[in-house]
């Protein structure tokens, strides 16, 4: 299952006198949709560990913080996220999800940037992407901001 969110940034700035940090924006997305997924299928008071590949110092130490600050309420609904672990990894650790994220990421991005251009792997991901009743995973399991 794939839960994903992209940031148009060019359009962010656009749009926003003082845009959030797009990398936030886009934890907050990710966070709000694992936790609808999780609480679906009842699973929303279990331990969920969430994946980040260290980026630096001051950059983990940021997005912890985020992270800790999203968790604790600063989401769309308000809610805690009691279950949702914050873990860093090396990417020395060779860590699959990590890698399988890597490949993923870029063909959700360009779809993003340039909608009509062919892709065929977005093609293949995007059955993968968590959906509605209805069978939509625009904003459910993908989430392009703004």
């Amino acid at each position: 299952m794939v839960i994903a969110a992209s940031i148009h940034k060019a359009r962010l700035g656009e749009r926003y006198r003082y845009p959030e940090n797009p990398y936030h924006l886009a934890l907050k997305f990710c966070m709000e949709r694992i936790a609808k997924f999780l609480a679906a299928r009842g699973q929303a008071d279990k331990t969920t560990h969430i994946i980040f590949e260290k980026r630096g110092k001051e950059e983990d130490r940021d997005l912890e913080l985020e992270f800790l600050r999203i968790k604790e309420g600063a989401n769309f609904s308000f809610a805690k996220m009691e279950g949702m672990k914050i873990v860093f990894a090396d990417k020395k650790a060779n860590s699959g999800g990590l890698q399988l994220a890597d490949l993923i990421a870029r063909p959700i991005g360009i779809k993003h940037l340039r909608p009509e251009q062919p892709n065929r792997a977005f093609e293949i991901i995007q059955k993968k992407f968590d959906r509605n009743g209805r069978g939509h995973f625009e904003g459910y399991g993908w989430k392009k901001f703004p």
